[in-house]
């Protein structure tokens, strides 16, 4: 039985691929991410790929070992910062690769572009959650949702929470007012 990989363009018998140290640990790997990122990581090794060869059984296995990792763990290092990389992540992260391979200087040398696609998620996602922990802070609240009554407006000034206690009006002001 001869297999054609979709990737890298080898052509072999899967006799000679279970044989080759290479291309069994490549097998192996790939077996052991997640199913839903499969396609989308043979197509993303295609970017690897040398316009005049074939890519090695050795260098793929290398590149999926890398990834499975960061997959695998759901969190990248970059910048000296650890990011959350949920498997939705790589998901958008590696069909906006394939997308642009067309803009992409190709071969890839590394999975660089692709670890700042997911760094921009986290980014994104950090900045959503602090920016909605500001506004909690500030007493906005979602539409529709209810605010903490220590963040309600106070009832005579209409005013959000205060700390100052309540006081007497002096009793001048309140002649004043009565006239």
């Amino acid at each position: 039985m001869k297999l054609s990989c979709p990737a890298c363009g080898a052509v072999a018998s899967l006799d000679v691929l279970i044989g080759h140290e290479g291309a069994r640990d490549a097998v192996m790997v790939s077996l052991s991410l997640p199913a839903p990122l499969g396609n989308l990581l043979v197509q993303y090794l295609a970017l690897f790929r040398p316009a005049s060869r074939n890519l090695s059984m050795d260098r793929v296995a290398n590149l999926l070992g890398e990834l499975k990792v960061m997959i695998s763990e759901a969190r990248i290092e970059r910048g000296g910062r650890t990011w959350s990389a949920p498997q939705d992540y790589w998901k958008m992260a590696l069909e906006e690769m394939i997308g642009k391979r067309d803009k992409l200087t190709l071969p890839l040398k590394s999975h660089g572009y692709l670890l700042a696609i997911i760094e921009g998620y986290g980014s994104k996602a950090e900045g959503k959650q602090e920016a909605q922990a500001e506004a909690r802070r500030g007493g906005h609240t979602p539409v529709g949702g209810v605010e903490h009554p220590s963040h309600a407006a106070h009832p005579s000034t209409g005013s959000g929470r205060t700390d100052r206690p309540k006081s007497e009006f002096p009793s001048a002001v309140k002649a004043a007012l009565r006239k």
